[in-house]
């Protein structure tokens, strides 16, 4: 029987797709490892223990439907596999490569627990969408009827694009504005390649321009336009920009082009990948030592691209130790394979020149002290521990606040105590009628699924807010 295919964990080993090796991908910017092959594929799928209580899916934003579409690959029936995991996600193929599934659905798997390793969620799921696309069973956004309401998305990152084909599902018409010349915002040009490849965020971008929804790109709302301007053209405006604005070092000895935001040096990488000429002014690491201040996932994305730009080192600086280092464990070991060093412990304490010119990153070693109740473990200075780092090159990915939402958009916006956007403790309905927020804007910083999450309630929160004015207007 096909069921009989499950269950099988304790037989079957846990296998993730096979890494190219780490001199052959330092050299490039493709993904480091291809997906699965069908056997492999339904193999893997095979290992769910298919338990009562999912923790998999409890653990996942978007709560997939992961132990039946894990079943449904391992007898076989991909497309079926493919429908259900796309009925819960409008970018799974996207979150199979980007999700920090060691923190989430796969950290949370019950045969993990066990000691079996746990089943290779999101490698599956790309296989499964990858396949969906390759096959032509990913079909065009389903519009419905037209409703003669406008509503305006400011931000073509994932929140945005994930509103928008909600609403325009709807019968909604749908304006995505946003300050790039490009639509994708982080997905295209803030996480590198290596992770996701331009053409996988392409495809859906112009999935949604083939079901009407305009891009109006090279538009900074509160700048080009205004929300005055916004809220007279469309029914209802949707805040779904991110937060971009770079925690910066404050330390002696840092002057204002000292160092590089990790953005800036992500940015320009990802411009020459999608196409663009190198910008011989954008910060680059060739020939140069590298220190890379940051523990997250962006510090990741920063210490890996200097590596294939050819840096002479790469140093990651981070203060706390690899067990509390709030970036994916998984992206740790492939920097490490590819060859990134990693001082942990270790915080920075003074930027020191030669002329004009930043030298060395002098840090100074730290303890973890003993966690507070239910808290986390504060970090103290070791006296006496100085060290210092050989760097010319040094990017801050030290994470990122809210920009002056309401400064630049409208005075009022109002805002939290954290000045992210504030929102309705029912809904993503903010202090200005008819004016919605949802994602980082709302949230902070935070992961792309949470932004996919978040944006699908907002879409559908517009949605009832619109057929009511409608059903209102024709009372």
């Amino acid at each position: 029987m096909a069921s009989e295919r499950m269950l099988q964990f304790v037989g079957r080993e846990q296998h993730y797709p096979d890494k190219r090796s780490a001199d052959e991908r330092a050299r490039d910017f493709n993904e480091i490892a291809a997906r699965y092959a069908q056997p492999e594929a339904d193999d893997q799928a095979s290992r769910c223990s298919q338990c009562g209580v999912p923790y998999c899916s409890v653990h996942c934003p978007l709560h997939n439907h992961i132990p039946d579409w894990l079943r449904l690959t391992a007898e076989g029936r991909l497309r079926e596999a493919y429908e259900l995991s796309n009925a819960t996600s409008t970018m799974p193929e996207i979150c199979g490569r980007i999700c920090p599934q060691d923190r989430l659905c796969e950290g949370n798997c019950v045969i993990e627990f066990s000691g079996h390793g746990a089943v290779t969620i999101g490698s599956v799921e790309k296989y499964i969408t990858d396949t969906a696309w390759a096959e032509g069973w990913v079909e065009p956004v389903h519009v419905g009827p037209a409703t003669g309401q406008s509503v305006a998305i400011v931000g073509a990152g994932p929140a945005g694009l994930t509103a928008a084909e909600y609403l325009r599902a709807e019968g909604h018409e749908v304006h995505v504005y946003d300050r790039h010349d490009r639509a994708g915002g982080l997905l295209t040009y803030g996480i590198p390649g290596f992770k996701l490849e331009k053409r996988i965020v392409q495809r859906r971008i112009d999935r949604l321009i083939e079901s009407g929804v305009e891009f109006v790109l090279n538009t900074n709302v509160g700048v080009d336009v205004t929300m005055d301007d916004l809220r007279s053209r469309h029914d209802a405006v949707l805040l779904a920009m991110g937060v971009y604005q770079a925690r910066t070092l404050s330390v002696p000895g840092r002057g204002p082009d000292d160092t590089v935001a990790a953005l800036d040096f992500l940015i320009a990488q990802n411009r020459v990948d999608c196409g663009d000429a190198a910008d011989a002014s954008a910060p680059h690491a060739a020939g140069r030592d590298v220190v890379v201040v940051g523990g997250g996932d962006t510090a990741m994305d920063c210490v890996r691209t200097a590596i294939r730009q050819g840096a002479a080192s790469v140093v990651c600086l981070y203060r706390r130790d690899r067990e509390n280092m709030p970036g994916s464990a998984r992206e740790v070991q492939n920097a490490e394979e590819e060859g990134v060093r990693f001082e942990w412990l270790g915080a920075p304490k003074a930027l020191m020149s030669k002329g004009e010119a930043v030298v060395a990153v002098r840090a100074q070693r730290m303890a973890l002290t003993e966690a507070s109740a239910g808290g986390r473990r504060d970090i103290a200075p070791v006296a006496g521990s100085d060290f210092d780092l050989p760097a010319d090159l040094v990017i801050e990915a030290l994470g990122f606040e809210p920009e002056a939402f309401a400064e630049q958009l409208d005075a009022g916006l109002g805002l939290t105590r954290w000045n992210t956007l504030q929102v309705s403790r029912s809904g993503f309905a903010t202090t200005l009628p008819g004016v919605f927020a949802a994602g980082d804007a709302v949230r902070g910083a935070s992961l792309v699924v949470w932004a996919v999450r978040d944006d699908q309630d907002a879409a559908a929160e517009i949605d009832r807010y619109l057929r009511a004015r409608t059903e209102e207007a024709a009372a």
